[in-house]
């Protein structure tokens, strides 16, 4: 009944407000914090948990099964992180999936929205990681092109970049040397990427992505980030072997 009372007098108010006259102006806003925590565990409603059950057995059944498990902590950042290092490095991972041979993989740190903790890892902790629809994509881009790629990685102070990048920059975002698996980018050369459909728009400020061509992106829900990253826990788990991943120093900011 208080709940019912409650969106009642949120509408009368409303109301109040929308009909009120011209002349009246807005004077102020108040506002409060209701933290919703594990206080409000201590004593449940048994008919509204009674109401949840069939429903939290479904979403347990989906969201709680165990993918595999990661050796430390990880936590995006930049320049560099080991959560960014081993979700680019995954796009490398699963690219052969699709009859693709890139040399290098881009995966924006705006696109890692929750850390990874140490231990079991359930579908659950991918979906809040990787939440987009994300696909995997794939484009091949000129040296000259990917050096502006590079430069406007820079800018923003890094993103994720998969093993064999070598990146210097300044902290005032200036590129001041790419390399790519020991070798200087040659401008005339062709390289290809992979990323995810978002950045493959030009998205997040890496327009240099429209100049590639050859692009490949399936709209497939089974190509979403997310599923890659699932594939890949559970292909370690099948192995026996823990998920892990460091900060190598492929972006370097110089003092």
């Amino acid at each position: 009944m208080r709940k019912r009372q409650l969106v009642y007098g949120v509408f009368a108010t409303l109301m109040l407000v929308s009909c009120a006259p011209k002349h009246y102006q807005l004077t102020g806003v108040e506002r409060t914090r209701i933290i919703v925590d594990s206080r409000y565990d201590q004593n449940p409603d048994q008919a509204a948990a009674r109401f949840m059950a069939p429903y939290k057995r479904v979403n347990d059944s989906i969201m709680a099964p165990v993918m595999g498990q990661v050796a430390h902590n990880m936590h995006p950042q930049r320049p560099e992180s080991d959560l960014s290092n081993l979700l680019s490095d995954i796009l490398i991972w699963a690219s052969k999936d699709y009859n693709e041979e890139p040399v290098l993989a881009i995966y924006n740190m705006g696109g890692i929205r929750a850390d990874l903790i140490k231990g079991n890892v359930t579908y659950e902790d991918i979906l809040s990681v990787a939440p987009f629809e994300n696909k995997i994509s794939f484009t091949t881009l000129t040296g000259e092109s990917l050096m502006h790629l590079f430069q406007q990685i820079a800018h923003k102070g890094g993103e994720g970049v998969s093993k064999g990048t070598e990146l210097v920059i300044t902290k005032d975002g200036q590129l001041i040397s790419a390399r790519l698996h020991g070798q200087e980018i040659d401008p005339q050369a062709e390289y290809r990427v992979t990323t995810i459909h978002y950045l493959l728009e030009g998205n997040d400020g890496l327009t240099a992505f429209t100049e590639g061509k050859d692009n490949v992106a399936s709209q497939d829900a089974s190509n979403n980030s997310r599923y890659l990253i699932m594939n890949y826990f559970k292909d370690k788990q099948s192995r026996g072997e823990v998920v892990d991943a460091q900060i190598e120093g492929r972006i370097k900011v110089k003092e």
